[in-house]
C-alpha cells in the first residue's frame, strides 16, 4: 500500500475525529477530508476498529515525534523558571497547532473505555508523560520523586480538557487564561520553594 496515502488518510481521520467526535468518524468522512476517491479509506482500513487503530497509531507517532524533538533540543530546562516556560509552551501547543491531535486523542480515550485493545495502544502516551515529567523536574533541580511527577502530570492532563473547551469563565477559574502564571503556580504547588531535592 502507498505509505504517503496511508499517512494522508490517518491525518485526515485525526481531523475528522477532532471535528466530528467519535460519531463523525466514518470512512466516507475520512475520504472527503483526505480528498481521495470514495472507498479509499475503507480499502486501507476496512472496519471502524481498523480506522480507530490507525488514528491511535498516528497519535502515538506524533506524540513520540514531539518527545524526540524535545529531547533533541538539548538537556531541557535547568531551573524552575525554564521548566515553567516549557510547560506553558506545551500547553500553548495543545491549544494551538496540536489541538486537532489532542482532541482526537481525548475522543480515542473515550472509545478506549469500551475497547481494551485501544486502551493498550494509547497507554504509552499517558504513561510516558509520568517519566518525562519526572526527568524534567530533576533536570530543573526540583524534587522529582514519583509522587511529585504524578501530581504534575495529572494536573497538566486535567487542565487540557478545560483548555480545549475554551470557556472564558472556566479558563479564568482554572488560571488557564494565563498559561505562564498557571505553570509557575503549578510548580510552586508541586515543588514549593525550599523543598529539598532528593
Amino acid at each position: 500500500m502507498n505509505q504517503d496515502r496511508r499517512d494522508r488518510l490517518r491525518d485526515a481521520a485525526i481531523a475528522v475525529l477532532a471535528e466530528g467526535g467519535g460519531r463523525g468518524l466514518t470512512h466516507r468522512a475520512v475520504d472527503a477530508a483526505a480528498d481521495v476517491p470514495l472507498g479509499t479509506a475503507k480499502n486501507y482500513f476496512p472496519t471502524r476498529d481498523a480506522l480507530l487503530r490507525a488514528v491511535a497509531e498516528r497519535c502515538l507517532e506524533q506524540y513520540r515525534a514531539v518527545a524526540a524533538a524535545l529531547a533533541g533540543a538539548g538537556p531541557g530546562p535547568s531551573d524552575r523558571a525554564g521548566l515553567a516556560a516549557l510547560l506553558a509552551g506545551l500547553l500553548r501547543n495543545v491549544a494551538g497547532p496540536g489541538r486537532p491531535r489532542m482532541l482526537a486523542y481525548l475522543e480515542l480515550q473515550t472509545e478506549a473505555t469500551r475497547r481494551p485493545w485501544l486502551a493498550a495502544l494509547l497507554d504509552p502516551i499517558a504513561s510516558g508523560d509520568f517519566a518525562a515529567h519526572r526527568t524534567l523536574l530533576s533536570g530543573a533541580g526540583l524534587p522529582a520523586g514519583p509522587e511529585r511527577a504524578r501530581a504534575l502530570t495529572l494536573a497538566l492532563h486535567g487542565a487540557i480538557p478545560h483548555l480545549l473547551g475554551g470557556s472564558p469563565g472556566t479558563l479564568a477559574a482554572a488560571g488557564l487564561d494565563d498559561l505562564d502564571g498557571f505553570t509557575r503556580g503549578l510548580l510552586a504547588a508541586v515543588c514549593p520553594e525550599g523543598t529539598q531535592t532528593p
